[in-house]
């Protein structure tokens, strides 16, 4: 066992994935959450390609499943309802427009925490507030007045990440808006919604039902072109205010959408962005996820990303004696092609969502194969064969 000390901030997705890694590999993990608890709900995520392998080297494949949203399609539709075009879950191998493993965020954040909990430290009610690092390890002041010294420390708490900030620089310099706003949040299924998801689309803007294991509710999604809008994410009332502004004529069932949205306990709404950056690290600094590498939800890929980039990030740490330098930058040689194939499938799609016009962005049925390709499989998963790992705690069913 190594004994190395690692610190990862965030503990929605990538921060359990990276600590049920780390883990593995010999570390002592501390994740640190500033949230009181676990964050239920969210956006239906996708496995999709490598991603599948990964899950499947967690020994997590079972668990990952049963929590499924259990989606057999999709359907675009037009503003009476009728049914303009079709997709099921099993087409393109389950690798399509509706993923076979697509689960809600909050679902798999829960299944990456009850396989860590008991062999990894988590803080919630906490942030990082100061930190300095030095040849032998980083100094770490909490937020609430704790003061520890760690070997390594990971930022993976997503788009708005502090740590980023604070190590790397401004927001600025490596957020890019792509045009576009997403908002979500549950509502009862009065719709009678059943498996299938159901979107219509109109001049730049969609609405959309996706259903989920409570059969009783459903997931509302709304997106619209807002190229320049700069969003609160944490002015929820204002965030409100525009959702219902910018979709008030749309027609179809959004009014009886909107209607619930005063009462939706998981209402979410920001820009569609990613982050772009020349490099993920910084001496005993990583950073992990859309922290690092964000694709944007119109990837639908941000969670292959991280699953991705955690089983990376560990392996190629371990692999190097848990030297941050070699670490860090095999992690990055091995990631990079991959999230870059991963984030022009973001900007593609955010600019199909544009309203049509000479410059409008081809459709998705028209982009080039190798690139769709690229971005669901174009990455190396090595074995890391000699450096540690003690196994999963659930049953590794297949695993050599």
């Amino acid at each position: 066992m190594s004994g190395t000390r690692v610190l990862v901030a965030g503990a929605s997705i990538a921060g359990p994935a990276l600590a049920h890694w780390l883990r593995r590999r010999g570390a002592d993990v501390t994740v640190v959450e500033r949230a009181p608890r676990l964050r239920p709900g969210g956006q239906a995520v996708d496995a999709r390609g490598v991603t599948r392998e990964v899950i499947r080297r967690m020994g997590l494949d079972a668990a990952v499943r049963a929590a499924r949203t259990d989606t057999a399609g999709a359907h675009t539709v037009a503003a009476d309802g009728t049914v303009l075009e079709t997709f099921r879950a099993d087409d393109d191998g389950g690798d399509g427009y509706i993923a076979e493993i697509e689960i809600l965020r909050g679902d798999l954040s829960a299944v990456l925490y009850e396989d860590t909990r008991d062999d990894v430290e988590y803080v919630f009610g906490d942030r990082i507030a100061e930190l300095a690092q030095d040849a032998d390890g980083v100094d770490v002041v909490f937020a609430s007045g704790g003061r520890r010294r760690f070997d390594l420390v990971v930022g993976a708490d997503g788009l708005h990440s502090a740590l980023r900030a604070m190590v790397f620089g401004p927001h600025e310099r490596f957020v890019r808006h792509l045009g576009q706003v997403l908002a979500f949040y549950s509502v009862p299924n009065e719709f009678g919604l059943d498996r299938w998801l159901v979107d219509y689309q109109a001049s730049g803007r969609s609405a959309a039902l996706r259903p989920i294991r409570d059969a009783t509710q459903a997931m509302a999604i709304f997106s619209f072109s807002a190229p320049g809008l700069d969003v609160d994410y944490r002015d929820v009332d204002a965030q409100k205010r525009l959702l219902r502004e910018r979709m008030a004529d749309m027609g179809w069932l959004t009014p009886r959408i909107l209607a619930h949205l005063d009462d939706a306990p998981d209402f979410y709404l920001d820009q569609v962005a990613q982050v772009v950056m020349d490099r993920w690290s910084s001496c005993r600094v990583g950073l992990l996820g859309d922290a690092a590498f964000s694709s944007s939800p119109f990837s639908g890929q941000g969670t292959g990303l991280a699953l991705v980039g955690a089983y990376l990030m560990a392996g190629e740490l371990a692999a190097a004696g848990w030297d941050p330098a070699a670490g860090f930058a095999g992690y990055e040689v091995r990631m990079r092609s991959f999230v870059e194939a991963n984030q022009e499938i973001g900007r593609l799609h955010a600019h199909s969502r544009d309203a049509g016009g000479p410059d409008a962005a081809p459709e998705p049925a028209e982009w080039d194969m190798g690139l769709i390709e690229r971005a669901i499989n174009g990455v190396e998963l090595p074995d890391y064969a000699g450096v540690p790992d003690s196994g999963c705690r659930t049953a590794c069913s297949g695993l050599t």
